[in-house]
């Protein structure tokens, strides 16, 4: 909801811009005509033309992001010129002055028509100077909107930025001129805030242009365009929390929805009648979903030729897994060849009444939910049903090889082992537990943390200048440390960086040695690049209780989960 609230208050301020006030008299001018046949029709032009011209620029800052990664810098453009003109008064006038000419002509056809046609007439004029006016808030609900898609939550954002705009011209029409006197006081202080919000705009776009966005954002909470992804996914994109389990014996649902389908076109239940079908929910940074990909590749490999149809769903956990190049990037190195839907609006996962990861549904030929699972294992009750399902799908064929799959996966995806092992811990303040440093816990700032000589079994700890948001923890400087007192023979931490950085990581204060995982060596180097699982330990013969330390040398790191094989 804040999100919400704050675009609405941005869309209140944006009547203080000092574009807006030249036309302002004209409205003023109606003050003492009636409201419902002169001044709700100029609000109600208003906002529409003002929705439809920001939803034109989110849509086409969204096309830009879809085309590459290297869109995403192009949808930024949106924000370079939008600080640029608050900077710069002429640039701004110049930029302006398209829309201001049509506003003016379109104020002189309100004036020559009657009361009610002329007030919407002169709303929609007003419209036309409001959306280049209304200042870097819009700029980043626009800037949030292309990052994240064309969907129901941007356009709701917007239209509760013009509602914001339409109260404020609202309440100016009620008072009159007293408020436009009000506001021509006030202006040279308005100035100089519009110049320093221009700035601050247009320095995180050049950071974000030289790739260091996902570190420089997250250190200023008005310009965070990933933390606005990231409240938007924990608040309004979170998985519903389903009131019971998809039956089986029902329909399939739709998989409508998907922002963007990988390995093939969009598919959807009516294509995929006559064959069976299993849709599989995953993240790519989930060890868990990660590890039951040999079995899939398997029987996409054995059975795809009979009829079987493997659909994985991707729908991220955090933030940083909505982009979609890192997506088609994990897709590639796993080596996945079937179909995968970007859900990244949870629209498939809450028509499945989904609530796992992974977590699998088979569909019969008839289109009929017959089974479903979730988490790992019983992959052997899994194939026994995909082949009980193509034979009912093709009676009277050749019968198909009943032998189950041999698999046997390595790094990342091989199986957890068979002992105990410590549970899912994630680094940001929204789920953290079992935090042992001594110091009081920063939201959203930086701060110092300590590391106790001691660590407690399954708790963990930081050392150094660290920040701490909602979803990660970020290293502030070279030196960072972050400690685990761990069971379980693999230790995995996902991670990410907005360019390299260098680690070393140690068991029981020296060098994994024999027990460094897939992204480590024996003196226990690694960099970290991409945002990813990293596995970082592997321990090799006994397994038994250690204590895991990480060191960054570089500053930039940010740690969001650990777990555990």
């Amino acid at each position: 909801m804040l999100i919400f609230f704050l675009s609405y208050l941005g869309g209140v301020l944006t009547i203080f811009s000092p574009c807006v006030l030249p036309v302002l008299p004209f409205v003023f001018a109606r003050s003492d005509q009636s409201f419902r046949r002169s001044g709700l029709p100029i609000l109600l032009g208003m906002a529409i033309t003002f929705t439809l011209l920001a939803s034109f620029a989110a849509v086409g800052g969204a096309y830009l992001v879809s085309i590459n990664q290297y869109g995403r810098y192009a949808a930024m453009l949106l924000l370079l010129l939008l600080g640029l003109a608050l900077i710069f008064p002429a640039l701004s006038e110049r930029l302006m002055r398209p829309f201001v000419a049509l506003g003016g002509r379109l104020q002189q056809q309100a004036d020559s028509h009657g009361s009610l046609k002329g007030a919407l007439l002169l709303g929609v004029a007003i419209g036309f100077l409001w959306a280049p006016c209304a200042g870097p808030i819009l700029g980043l609900v626009l800037a949030g909107a292309a990052l994240n898609g064309a969907n129901l939550h941007s356009a709701v954002l917007l239209l509760v930025f013009a509602a914001g705009a339409a109260t404020s011209l609202g309440l100016a029409l009620l008072a009159g001129a007293r408020v436009f006197s009000l506001m021509k006081r006030g202006l040279g202080a308005e100035e100089w805030v519009r110049r320093g919000l221009g700035i601050a705009v247009v320095t995180g776009v050049v950071v974000i242009a030289l790739g260091w966005d996902t570190r420089f954002l997250s250190q200023f909470n008005f310009l965070n365009t990933a933390g606005a992804e990231q409240k938007l996914l924990a608040k309004l994109d979170k998985p519903a929390a389903a009131a019971h389990v998809l039956q089986q014996e029902s329909d399939m649902p739709s998989l409508a929805g998907a922002s963007q389908w990988l390995n093939s076109p969009p598919l959807n239940s009516a294509s995929l009648r006559g064959k069976v079908v299993l849709v599989d929910f995953w993240t790519y940074s989930c060890i868990n979903c990660l590890r039951t990909l040999p079995y899939l590749k398997a029987w996409n490999e054995k059975y795809r030729a009979q009829g079987l149809v493997i659909i994985g769903v991707h729908a991220p956990e955090f933030a940083f897994e909505k982009d979609v190049h890192n997506v088609a990037q994990a897709v590639q190195e796993q080596g996945l060849t079937y179909p995968v839907a970007i859900d990244n609006h949870y629209v498939i996962w809450n028509a499945f009444k989904n609530q796992y990861w992974p977590a699998h549904y088979l569909i019969d030929a008839r289109g009929v939910v017959r089974e479903h699972h979730f988490g790992e294992g019983g992959y052997h009750e899994t194939e026994l049903m995909i082949q009980t399902l193509l034979k009912e799908a093709h009676q009277g064929q050749p019968a198909l090889n009943d032998e189950l799959v041999q698999v046997s996966g390595s790094g990342v995806t091989a199986a957890a082992a068979d002992t105990p092992r410590s549970p899912e811990t994630y680094l940001g303040y929204a789920r953290a537990q079992n935090m042992a440093s001594p110091d009081a816990l920063r939201k959203n700032k930086a701060a110092h943390y300590t590391t106790p000589d001691l660590l407690e079994m399954d708790h963990w700890a930081l050392s150094g200048k660290w920040r701490i948001t909602a979803e990660s923890a970020t290293s502030q400087t070279s030196g960072g440390t972050l400690s685990y007192n761990y069971r379980g023979r693999d230790l995995h931490l996902v991670m990410g960086a907005g360019q390299p950085v260098r680690f070393r990581v140690t068991l029981d204060g020296i060098p994994p040695g024999k027990n460094h995982g897939a992204d480590t060596d024996e003196a226990g180097n690694g960099v970290l690049h991409e945002q990813r699982l990293y596995q970082l330990i592997r321990q090799d013969g006994l397994i038994k209780e250690r204590t895991f330390r990480i060191e960054f040398l570089d500053s930039g790191a940010e740690a969001f989960a650990f777990t555990f094989g």
